[in-house]
């Protein structure tokens, strides 16, 4: 793929609000933009490492018989109160919720 044709431009200004060198220079090379205080976003630069790391994952664990699974993020209250974590100590769950009233929590 040609560098003239992939979303997001290469900069020469240096961000004032980067602490870190690393963070300027993927500013600069055209790898994340900030949205906000933050939340980056992935340029295609950037984009391209995980999903070359995922297709090793994958890979790798079709030949060990592995298989891919996907789990939500956000789950029912109900599950973590089986569990006994949903009130247990530590970081504060995001809880929201549904129309109907139904609690979901993310940890």
């Amino acid at each position: 793929m040609r560098k003239s044709i992939i979303f997001g431009r290469t900069l020469r200004a240096v961000f004032p609000g980067t602490d870190l060198v690393s963070h300027g220079l993927l500013l600069r090379a055209g790898f994340v933009r900030q949205l906000a205080a933050g939340l980056f976003s992935y340029l295609p630069l950037a984009k391209r490492s995980p999903d070359k790391i995922s297709i090793v994952l994958l890979e790798e664990m079709k030949a060990c018989g592995g298989q891919k699974l996907s789990v939500p993020v956000v789950h029912p209250a109900d599950v973590w109160e089986r569990l006994g974590r949903y009130r247990s100590p530590g970081p504060e769950p995001f809880q929201l919720r549904d129309r109907r009233g139904g609690a979901w929590s993310w940890r």
